[in-house]
């Protein structure tokens, strides 16, 4: 995988992006020379990030969108088609914890809305965007996961369900995409200083975790129109890829 990135003359959609680790991909992105459309429900956080990537010579579009606007979404692709008429990058970072509690505890409405932002939304945002991101000559789709889908540790159930969906979203879209220059890839950033991550370990020292801009730094190496890997989960604190396991 190549360390250098140059994303001129090239889109890149971000969900997730006014905060966290989505607010440094994006603005990652716009340092490599893409062009970024930024989507975030918190306006404030998007303008900080559009006044951000301007002082630094990049350009930005602001989309503020609700991912629960599922038909919000799907007007997404096609404005991007309208505009721009294709998509280079597209990173599906956006999600919510919900609760840290047993299962049974877990109130319907809150595992409705994590399986709502983090996983419909997420195939929302692939089938309004897989068209355009076809139409690029090196299509790079980033869907961030995390450790929890695997490790599906105790009181987490909702979100390591969430991600696990998503994985499997990501790894279906990237068998059907092999033979396109479309690459398809997970990412498990890996415990990072976050507001998400403090609220879900509330008792951890934030400063022995690293900072997003760090974890952002790596991620966005994925968006490289050189990059051949596909179908695989990308380590952020490893840097580097494992295969799934397939089975026996």
């Amino acid at each position: 995988m190549t360390t250098s990135l140059d994303l001129a003359g090239r889109v890149a959609l971000v969900t997730g992006a006014s905060r966290g680790i989505g607010y440094f991909i994006a603005r990652e992105l716009a340092a490599a020379g893409a062009h970024v459309i930024a989507v975030a429900r918190t306006v404030g956080g998007l303008e900080e990030l559009d006044d951000e990537i301007k002082a630094a010579g990049g350009q930005a579009t602001l989309v503020p969108l609700d991912l629960t606007d599922m038909a919000g979404i799907d007007r997404l692709g096609g404005a991007i088609h309208e505009r721009w008429g294709k998509l280079d990058v597209m990173v599906a970072n956006a999600a919510i914890l919900g609760v840290i509690a047993p299962i049974g505890h877990v109130e319907a409405k809150v595992f409705d809305k994590v399986m709502a932002i983090n996983v419909t939304a997420t195939w929302r945002l692939i089938r309004s965007v897989d068209p355009l991101l076809r139409l690029s000559d090196a299509g790079r789709a980033i869907v961030i996961s995390s450790g929890a889908a695997h490790s599906a540790r105790a009181f987490w159930a909702p979100y390591a369900a969430s991600k696990a969906a998503v994985e499997a979203l990501a790894r279906s879209w990237a068998e059907e995409t092999r033979n396109f220059p479309l690459r398809v890839n997970a990412v498990d950033p890996g415990a990072t200083r976050t507001a998400m991550r403090a609220q879900a370990v509330p008792g951890e020292d934030p400063q022995t975790l690293p900072h997003p801009s760090e974890i952002a730094a790596r991620i966005v190496r994925l968006a490289s129109p050189a990059l051949a890997e596909t179908g695989l989960i990308f380590d952020a604190r490893r840097e580097r890829f494992t295969a799934y396991r397939m089975p026996e």
